[in-house]
């Protein structure tokens, strides 16, 4: 553990991703607390340039782009993270896991139904579930879970294909432990180093779902989110050009920051790395 710290502090971007991430965790936190502006509320003239009253400018109908960067913080994680949980427990637990361990015909059912959802566009697929069930926030949460899975099925799968023949675990099958107990008590502790990795990534990717989703006007429009503040404000990019390029840049700045973050538990988990 010790040799694995010192890898991920050796690692600047990684450190400094992680950094970013607290920085913007705490923002959506407490930035209501910090600056209590409504993001919905108009208070400036619509398209005012920034100020020192107006630090990021308005949007075209008025509203505080700096209380929406701040409020949509919080919704954009919140999102992200609850379809990241959904992501981890049909791609991790109930398919990658399940057909990893048993193999065989389970398997290859699993493995058919993976192929069949991976061979789905996941962004028409999921443009088709919102507009159909609606575009309520636990709506959007479920939709992008349910296409974000397959990747981390198929990883779960191979780490545990790859692990289930080793001596310990036939040691676990001499010594009478289920195989509930052999799935998650031992073989997914010995194959999470790369689903961490895996799943620190996946965040990344259900914020750009989540924001590509709100751009075009599938997310519930009563709360402010990143991908919406630019979809709503697209047509007045060249009149102003604050309502689209924050909004734009937290989005960057956040799955940049996962990304390194990613990079640097990568390096810490690493075996290999490790024993250098």
């Amino acid at each position: 553990m010790n040799s694995g710290w010192k890898l991920f502090l050796a690692n600047k971007g990684a450190v400094a991703g992680a950094v970013m991430l607290i920085i913007i965790a705490l923002a959506g936190l407490f930035g209501e607390m910090l600056y209590p502006v409504s993001a919905m509320d108009i208070v400036a003239a619509p398209l005012e340039a920034p100020s020192l009253a107006l630090p990021m400018g308005a949007d075209y109908l008025g509203r505080d782009v700096l209380a929406g960067i701040l409020h949509g913080a919080g919704t954009t994680l919140i999102i992200s993270l609850a379809a990241t949980l959904t992501t981890v427990i049909l791609g991790l637990f109930l398919i990658g896991a399940v057909a990893g361990f048993f193999g065989g015909r389970i398997d290859n059912i699993l493995m058919r139904l993976t192929e069949f959802f991976q061979v789905l566009p996941p962004i028409l697929l999921a443009m088709v579930l919102v507009a159909v069930f609606g575009a309520k926030i636990w709506n959007v949460i479920l939709v992008i879970g349910l296409v974000s899975w397959p990747p981390l099925a198929r990883l779960t799968r191979a780490e545990f294909l790859k692990l289930k023949e080793r001596e310990f675990i036939r040691a676990e099958y001499s010594i009478g432990s289920s195989n509930l107990n052999i799935m998650f008590r031992v073989l997914l502790p010995n194959a999470s180093p790369p689903l961490i990795v895996a799943t620190a990534l996946t965040v990344g990717t259900a914020i750009l779902f989540e924001s590509g989703l709100s751009f075009l006007g599938l997310s519930d429009p009563d709360v402010a989110s990143w991908g919406y503040m630019i979809g709503s404000s697209r047509d007045y990019i060249f009149d102003a050009w604050w309502s689209v390029i924050y909004p734009g840049a937290a989005i960057f700045l956040t799955v940049l920051s996962l990304s390194l973050l990613g990079d640097g538990l990568n390096d810490a988990l690493n075996p290999k790395l490790r024993q250098r």
